[in-house]
């Protein structure tokens, strides 16, 4: 049986649990690309962490805030997954980012937590945010995702 035959029986908790302790090192993927660490996943809640490098610069030299964006985007839809019985997925509808403050690349941890608002059967919604080491508010967000699949 394949990876992909595997987990595609599994919850979208059980998934979420799975990616957790796998070595994503040799799976590509966006975590694989940024750094990403599940640090937390639980049902309706997911942790994700990485460390700030200067190849996440933008012209001004601080962290560009598509990290920011990628961080929350993974920690809520996750979240979501979490919600999910096996063989249903989701897939982002709508992506709302409030920036607060800039954040350094200097191998700083952010950390971004995904909450699931609602799962209902056609569409999801979540908040999350992303800190910084120090505790402070670096982006908050919203997100609607549409659940594809049966959830009956």
């Amino acid at each position: 049986m394949s990876t992909a035959e595997v987990t595609a029986a599994m919850s979208g908790l059980d998934l979420m649990r799975w990616v957790q302790t796998q070595r994503t090192a040799d799976i590509p993927s966006i975590g694989r690309l940024l750094g990403m660490r599940f640090d937390e996943v639980e049902h309706g809640r997911i942790v994700i962490s990485l460390d700030t490098r200067p190849d996440f610069a933008n012209p001004l030299g601080t962290v560009h805030g598509g990290i920011a964006a990628t961080l929350l985007d993974s920690a809520m839809g996750c979240a979501v997954h979490t919600t999910l019985p096996a063989g249903v997925s989701y897939t982002t509808l709508e992506l709302k980012v409030n920036y607060i403050r800039a954040a350094r690349t200097d191998e700083r941890t952010l950390t971004a937590e995904g909450t699931v608002i609602h799962t209902g059967r056609r569409t999801a919604t979540a908040e999350g945010k992303v800190l910084d080491e120090e505790g402070k508010l670096i982006a908050h967000a919203t997100t609607t995702c549409l659940i594809i699949g049966s959830t009956a």
